[in-house]
């Protein structure tokens, strides 16, 4: 029995792949990179890796974080530069008891001691795309918009779990700023007793709920993935327009250690895809805001 989930469809090849590496007896872990990876490697997914959109200085700064579900060992690097796969520093970094969280110029002098290749993350597509934001803003638009980030959780034959993420965070973003996703606890968590959850959206909110942990609470207080994803969203949701009176975008994904899986969104559709060793689908988390209600919908592929 085996399992993966990821966020948005941008995830798809990448959660193909990685069930059939599950299939075969991969771990949990390599199943997760190698979905990270599938999405930091594609240009046309401008929130994560090469081609990810730049920060207010026109530079692409990446966040990644790995989290093994075994020994809750962590590894994260924030603020990376040229570097396609910042996931692969993370996942170095589970390797020691010490330094594991690094940031800016620590995570390069880690990436180059592993022989990473630096390359400019720069697209042509990326760099249109940031002057004409350039030009939006100065004409007083809101200079902030897009903020996907991959993420996956994964379950293995030997029932050990892990979790990874990956973004080039919030667009124009100011230099230095972090949001949730290399953050354990805010945007992901994963015990192999109990299940994982990782986060996407406005990291600024999300950090607010420590969503992952709570979801993953609430799954240790025996709910199902689903109905804890319903409900940290709508809590933290609910919670944070009546303080704010306002909530920025949240969308998360879980599974637990028997494979059953969840999401939920205070946004209109967050897309994901899970592989099990029983199908591989398509979902669709939707919000009725009218209701505070989730529909999840799920096509299967195989």
């Amino acid at each position: 029995m085996w399992g993966i989930i990821g966020t948005w469809a941008m995830a798809e090849e990448g959660i193909k792949k990685a069930g059939h590496f599950l299939s075969n007896h991969g771990s949990a872990m390599d199943a997760c990179e190698v979905c990270v990876r599938e999405v930091e490697k594609n240009p046309a997914f401008t929130s994560v890796g090469y081609g990810g959109l730049p920060n207010e200085k026109g530079r692409v700064s990446l966040d990644a974080a790995a989290m093994d579900g075994n020994t809750l060992q962590i590894g994260s690097v924030m603020g990376v530069e040229d570097f396609k796969h910042p996931s692969a520093i993370a996942k170095d970094l589970l390797n020691y008891r010490f330094n594991n969280v690094l940031v800016g110029k620590g995570a390069k002098i880690h990436g180059l001691k592993m022989n990473l290749k630096e390359e400019n993350l720069l697209t042509e597509a990326s760099k249109e795309a940031w002057l004409n934001h350039v030009h939006a803003v100065e004409q007083g638009l809101s200079p902030y918009d897009g903020h996907d980030t991959v993420c996956t959780v994964a379950v293995d034959v030997n029932q050990a779990m892990a979790a990874m993420t990956s973004t080039s965070g919030l667009f124009f973003k100011a230099e230095g700023r972090v949001g949730d996703a290399p953050l354990p606890g805010s945007g992901f968590y994963v015990d192999s007793e109990i299940g994982g959850a990782a986060a996407t959206g406005l990291g600024e909110d999300i950090m607010k709920g420590i969503l992952s942990y709570e979801i993953v609470r609430l799954m240790s207080d025996g709910l199902n993935p689903q109905d804890a994803c319903e409900r940290a969203v709508t809590n933290l949701h609910e919670k944070l327009t009546r303080k704010n009176k306002k909530a920025g975008d949240l969308s998360v994904i879980a599974m637990n250690h028997k494979v059953e899986f969840g999401a939920a969104t205070n946004i209109d559709t967050f897309p994901f895809v899970v592989a099990t060793d029983q199908h591989l689908m398509r979902g669709k988390a939707h919000f009725r805001a009218s209701k505070h209600s989730q529909e999840i919908v799920c096509t299967k592929l195989l």
